[in-house]
């Protein structure tokens, strides 16, 4: 059967048939997954606000550890599939490589969420997202994960053979698109991330079914984050590709270096994985030397290349704003930007989270000395909403906002609200992680039921400020899953009841020579800001210059506190 193609009328861009039912499917399974895990969240903010205490411990931990694998691996993974298609098929006018494949890999992920639910629903496998040994859960906990595994390498597999089809058939010119270049290196990553679960995964299922008498804890632990915090990385090259695509959609910006933006995206492939070591800093077994150098030297490569990407985002945006004539002083382009939009302020949103709170609190707890202070405390859960909830999921749901109209040629419902929503979910998360850090300083546990320890047999109790803290996360905790739930019901009510666009089909088995329209800015490539006399985005710089300051003034702060803990005479 021929490939078959159309164009989208409003954005100029071609949409192979196969792939766009690849899309749609794995972009209505994230949402699906995307407000359950949002419920489980509420349930867990809730049970650690000590006036509600909504769940017992048991079902507690057993819903704590649905919400961190529905939200940092199934509803992220899913989508991601459906974004490698879009970037790979979508942008490069390109047929998708083998789509029964696509659906194999599809089902392979579907099955292997609803086995892991299962497990954890059934009791006795509530052990975490990072489920460590010598505590076992059921067989078909693992098993699970493994299928989910499974399906998402045949997806990034088959990512790499839409780009090889693509540079066969010449669909493009030159070198593939920037945002296509972001997800290249999203699925390269994803390949090391997905290696480190087989690798210890399914030795940890043997073992669960008495194959293998025992795991070693620390090697676990060690190959297991691998897993846990590199899929985190797979998540920054994608929103970064997602801001990147949304600049060009929005504004028709175009990076103001693709050779620099480009080498920092080769820096993530290089150095970010390897930041994973900063989960490991209170493990006795690994050495100094071996935890200095991963969560300083090489991590901070990374670093600079996630500040190449914070500087030459917005900074696109500012040129292609001044060049509409919004050039008066340093920030009209920002104050004239179009905040009403939710594509557009759903990723502004995302960005400045991700990087004054995410970026901030994410490379002062990769320092070994500060991490002691709050390795074990709710400060980490913090950092991960400020990354993945704040920074990934926003920068997703301002995609979706955009695409879901685009696929499923209907007009968004709810317009209106459709404007509060970046704006609920961003500010009720951005108070979360923060309620949390400030909790996690003052010593609340990470993971513990109970945080008055009520029952304990020991008295204890933190400073008051802990416990209106997370109250206060609790309260913020409402506000961002109102904003959750309003994305699910923008969604699903535009994918059924959205007004149909008066456009035809339009299939054919001829591919339509180039984008046009809007599209044409996301395969560009730079040059806008050559040619202007000095820097070409100064209000970019500055806030650039104001994020390393409350970076330095931060870090000196963590310090102080740790002074006040190691106490000289």
């Amino acid at each position: 059967m021929k490939a078959q193609f159309r164009t989208c009328p409003d954005t100029g861009m071609v949409f192979n048939r196969s792939a766009e039912n690849l899309i749609k499917a794995n972009a209505i399974a994230a949402t699906v997954f995307l407000a359950v895990g949002g419920f489980l969240g509420l349930l867990v903010a809730l049970t650690r606000w000590p006036a509600v205490q909504l769940l017992d411990a048991q079902s507690f931990y057993a819903v704590l550890t649905g919400h961190g694998i529905v939200l940092l691996l199934v509803w992220i993974l899913f989508f991601e599939i459906a974004l490698l298609y879009f970037c790979s098929a979508v942008l490069l006018r390109s047929r998708i490589a083998t789509p029964r494949l696509g659906w194999l890999a599809f089902a392979l992920m579907l099955i292997g969420a609803a086995t892991t639910a299962v497990a954890i629903l059934q009791g006795g496998s509530s052990v975490m997202m990072t489920s460590y040994v010598p505590m076992p859960a059921a067989s078909h906990f693992y098993l699970g994960l493994i299928l989910f595994a499974v399906g998402a390498l045949i997806g990034t597999f088959i990512f790499f053979g839409t780009l090889v089809i693509a540079r066969d058939e010449k669909t493009y010119e030159g070198s593939i698109p920037l945002v296509t270049f972001g997800a290249l290196t999203a699925a390269i990553i994803a390949v090391f991330t997905i290696a480190c679960g087989a690798i210890i995964l399914i030795p940890t299922w043997l073992w669960s079914i008495g194959y293998i008498s025992n795991i070693d804890p620390l090697m676990y632990r060690l190959v297991w984050w691998g897993l846990g915090h590199s899929s985190q990385q797979i998540n920054v090259a994608a929103h970064v590709s997602v801001w990147y695509a949304i600049a060009a959609i929005v504004f028709g910006a175009k990076p103001m270096s693709e050779k620099v933006s480009r080498g920092a995206f080769f820096l993530y492939i290089l150095f970010i994985s390897i930041a994973s070591a900063h989960h490991l800093l209170g493990d006795p077994g690994l050495s100094s030397e071996w935890k200095i150098f991963n969560t300083s030297y090489a991590m901070y490569l990374a670093v600079l290349a996630s500040l190449v990407h914070g500087l030459t985002v917005p900074g696109s945006i500012e040129v292609a704003q001044r060049q509409k004539g919004h050039n008066k002083g340093l920030f009209e382009w920002l104050r004239k930007a179009p905040w009403g939009n939710p594509v557009f302020s759903g990723m502004f949103l995302s960005l400045v989270g991700f990087g004054f709170i995410g970026g901030i609190s994410g490379v002062v707890m990769g320092a070994e000395q500060i991490n002691f202070l709050i390795h074990n405390t709710i400060y980490v859960p913090g950092h991960f909403h400020a990354t993945v909830a704040l920074g990934t999921t926003l920068a997703f749901m301002a995609l979706s906002l955009w695409l879901v109209p685009v696929l499923f040629r209907r007009e968004l419902v709810l317009p209106r609200l459709a404007r509060w929503q970046p704006w609920l979910f961003g500010i009720g998360t951005g108070l979360q992680t923060f309620f949390m850090m400030g909790a996690g300083t003052l010593g609340v546990s990470r993971r513990h039921w109970d945080v008055t320890f009520s029952n304990a047999l020991f008295e204890w109790s933190h400073a008051g400020m802990a416990y209106t803290l997370m109250a206060l996360n609790g309260l913020s905790a409402i506000m961002a899953v109102t904003g959750g739930a309003l994305f699910v019901l923008i969604v699903v009510g535009t994918i059924l009841f959205g007004r149909k666009k008066d456009v035809p089909a339009g299939y054919s088995a001829t591919r339509p020579e180039v984008l046009r329209g809007p599209a044409e800015a996301l395969g560009g490539h730079d040059g806008i800001g050559l040619g202007v006399k000095g820097f070409p985005a100064p209000g970019t710089f500055m806030l650039a210059a104001f994020l390393m300051l409350i970076f330095v003034v931060y870090y000196f702060i963590n310090y102080g506190y740790l002074a006040s803990v190691w106490k000289f005479s």
